[in-house]
């Protein structure tokens, strides 16, 4: 790859990752997008570009004229809904996500505005706390909600399908096409079949209805721009799945850093949406709990959305993530 002055490059721990930013005529044109892309609004670039490489994403970032910066984002083939996904929510659900500069599905490629600040930086600035948490959760529920009737047109943006009455369709096929699974693994994997089967089915009898999961939902996924508010954003893991199965990350990331004990808080305020409609709140508990069990497929599924030869060719790459996705569903959940 030739090199440029005017780019950084950053590969994190993923130093023998390949991506398409690696190709010449693949860069130029990405670049050249954007700088076509940036003057539909009367920009322009204005600095050195940083760019960050990981298996899952190209991302760059672009100081513009007095606009601060901007970010140019390309998702591999499998999550290149990411872009049209984006674009739409911007109409659907104005405010609580980006809204993009400029968008091209076809190639997976979006152009976006800087969200400021992330809500993982509050949270360790001691600016943010608990409280925010269950404020993010309520406004996300809320929007979950609002989306529920578009998840057939989220699928045809090509939003993959994990409903619940085809998620153990989804884990057969995943842990059949994962070579990083050891023979006790596959074991359990058989034996858990069965239950797996029964989760799904009273988490479908609930009646809540399938709708967009983030799947990826940590801190470092939202912006906070002011107390109680978020911006939500980075949707390449996302699915049609139970809204439930989207609480599985950010209690996880609760419990890291607040302790178990705050887990009942976090599940009740992102409850709070849904209550109502003859659900009773021992009800919604029990999905919870049920979905964040089978929240862990839709884990092992975003680890095959890689760009081709990601880990430096491997036959599989993102196999070791996803079977340690698959072995959690052997896990009791905290709720």
């Amino acid at each position: 790859m030739r090199q440029d002055d005017s780019t950084t490059v950053d590969r994190g721990q993923y130093q023998d990752a390949v991506t398409p930013w690696e190709t010449d005529t693949w860069r130029e044109a990405a670049l050249a997008w954007v700088e076509s892309g940036l003057a539909a609004h009367g920009l322009r670039v204005a600095g050195r570009r940083s760019v960050r490489l990981r298996p899952w994403s190209v991302l760059v970032r672009i100081p513009v004229e007095e606009q601060g910066v901007v970010w140019f984002k390309a998702n591999p083939p499998a999550s290149a809904f990411e872009s049209g996904l984006t674009e739409a929510l911007s109409r659907w659900v104005p405010g609580q996500v980006l809204k993009p500069i400029a968008v091209e599905a076809e190639r997976g490629w979006s152009l976006l505005p800087d969200g400021g600040p992330l809500f993982r930086d509050a949270l360790d600035r001691g600016t943010a706390g608990l409280p925010d948490w269950q404020d993010m959760l309520r406004q996300y529920a809320t929007m979950q909600r609002e989306l529920t009737p578009l998840a057939g047109e989220m699928e045809s943006l090509g939003v993959p399908n994990g409903r619940v009455a085809v998620l153990p369709e989804v884990f057969d096929r995943v842990v059949g096409e994962n070579p990083a699974l050891e023979q006790e693994d596959r074991k359990a994997m058989r034996e858990l079949r069965p239950r797996l089967a029964d989760w799904c089915a009273e988490l479908a009898g609930v009646g809540i209805a399938d709708t967009l999961d983030h799947s990826d939902l940590h801190d470092g996924q939202s912006f906070f721009p002011g107390p109680g508010r978020f911006t939500f954003f980075d949707w390449g893991d996302a699915a049609i799945s139970h809204p439930f199965c989207s609480l599985l990350i950010p209690g996880r990331a609760v419990r890291e850093r607040y302790g178990p004990e705050v887990l009942p808080r976090l599940r009740d305020a992102y409850l709070e949406p849904w209550t109502g409609g003859g659900h009773t709140t021992a009800e919604l508990r029990r999905a919870v709990s049920l979905a964040w069990r089978v929240g862990a497929i839709g884990r092992a599924c975003s680890w095959g959305r890689l760009f081709p030869g990601a880990d430096g060719g491997a036959v599989d790459p993102g196999g070791a993530d996803s079977a340690r996705w698959l072995r959690e569903l052997l896990v009791e959940p905290p709720l």
